[in-house]
């Protein structure tokens, strides 16, 4: 797929069933990694279904490339204990957002992405037109972990201007993720 720079914002709604890390309950919070950007969202004391409910957006500039997702366990005096990790392309997202979709009523499903045999979906995710954007749903189960699964929503955000903001935008990430600038 040709890389289309823009940017992607991912809400992370809850966790379900996460594992438990310490006898008390976890202390969990996700870390999104994509071309050197880490992001994280807050931790959530005592809680195997937490609810984050906040806004990550990351940079994109290879559409292809995949999104990690990580989820841990905060402590105290040790190192943070891992309670699972997904992998999510938004490769179908892209494919909707270069469509024409001013004249679908919104609310519309334009289109379903079903879990595959290496795919870490926990259940179909819908792509639809809400209000003017392109808005998907991801259910994504942890690897390598008993239990556990994260919702996320993503929305593509484009930059906005001509080739050459584009390509001023991409040397100032320097491919790294993380702007250069003074």
């Amino acid at each position: 797929m040709s890389t289309l720079p823009g940017f992607l914002s991912v809400r992370v709604l809850r966790g379900i069933n996460l594992v438990s890390r310490d006898a008390k309950g976890s202390d969990p919070y996700v870390v999104l990694n994509l071309d050197g950007q880490k992001l994280k969202t807050g931790v959530m004391k005592k809680t195997v279904n937490p609810i984050w409910n906040e806004d990550l957006t990351l940079a994109v500039l290879d559409a292809a490339a995949p999104i990690k997702l990580e989820v841990f366990d905060k402590d105290t005096f040790s190192k943070d204990d891992e309670m699972g990790d997904a992998e999510f392309d938004i490769e179908a997202l892209m494919q909707i957002i270069k469509m024409d979709l001013e004249d679908i009523r919104s609310g519309t499903v334009v289109r379903t992405v079903r879990p595959g045999k290496n795919s870490c979906l926990a259940d179909e995710s819908h792509i639809i037109w809400e209000n003017g954007q392109v808005v998907q749903d991801l259910l994504l189960k942890l690897r390598n972990v008993e239990t556990g699964v994260v919702h996320l929503q993503l929305k593509w955000v484009n930059i906005p201007g001509n080739l050459r903001e584009i390509v001023s935008f991409r040397l100032a990430l320097n491919g790294t993720g993380r702007c250069s600038c003074s």
